[in-house]
């Protein structure tokens, strides 16, 4: 896979008609070859939200999540894209209600799977693996400069959010990971 080139051809894409299902095809065929896209972009070793492209109009990221990692529900405010390339990543879907969110299903994509969600669409995501999860997420607006929500995971209060936040939460989880990393290694050296 040549990142340049998918990039290319999403951002071709995205000045088709229906642009959520003209980018949908070019990441369903690239994810399709899984292996190839983790090698381009390498295999997953940290959570994170790497940049591929940024405009106005559409942004496309590579997605890391460390094992056991959890992001509480939150919305986009545009249409969005996920494809896994390594690992696997569990999605809770949530409504709103009068005065909160409530769950409203479920969704598991493995390697190789895309999902489409709508711009009203309220999701938590979990990796439950013991490894590493990557995917491709394309979103329909700039997703570092859209203000928009995110939900306490115990009381569901609604909070603000945006690309900043996001990046904030994956930090923390990259130090809770080594933290636990350098726990069981300290654990097997006392074995």
């Amino acid at each position: 896979m040549d990142i340049d080139r998918f990039v290319s051809s999403c951002v071709d894409a995205a000045k088709e008609d229906d642009v959520q299902a003209a980018v949908k095809e070019v990441l369903t065929e690239a994810v399709s070859d899984h292996a190839s896209v983790r090698t381009a972009l390498g295999e997953p070793a940290k959570a994170g939200v790497e940049i591929l492209h940024r405009s106005e109009s559409l942004t496309i990221l590579n997605a890391l999540w460390t094992p056991r990692m959890n992001l509480m529900p939150h919305d986009h405010l545009m249409w969005s894209l996920i494809g896994i390339y390594s690992g696997r990543e569990d999605n809770i879907l949530w409504r709103r209600t009068e005065d909160s969110i409530k769950s409203a299903g479920a969704k598991a994509l493995f390697e190789g799977d895309v999902v489409a969600f709508n711009d009203k669409t309220i999701h938590s995501v979990t990796n439950p693996l013991r490894k590493f999860t990557g995917g491709i997420h394309i979103y329909g607006g700039d997703f570092f400069d859209t203000k928009r929500s995110l939900w306490d995971p115990e009381t569901l209060e609604e909070g603000p959010s945006d690309g900043d936040v996001i990046k904030e939460i994956f930090d923390r989880e990259n130090e809770v990971y080594e933290m636990s990393v350098s726990g069981e290694k300290n654990e097997e050296k006392a074995v």
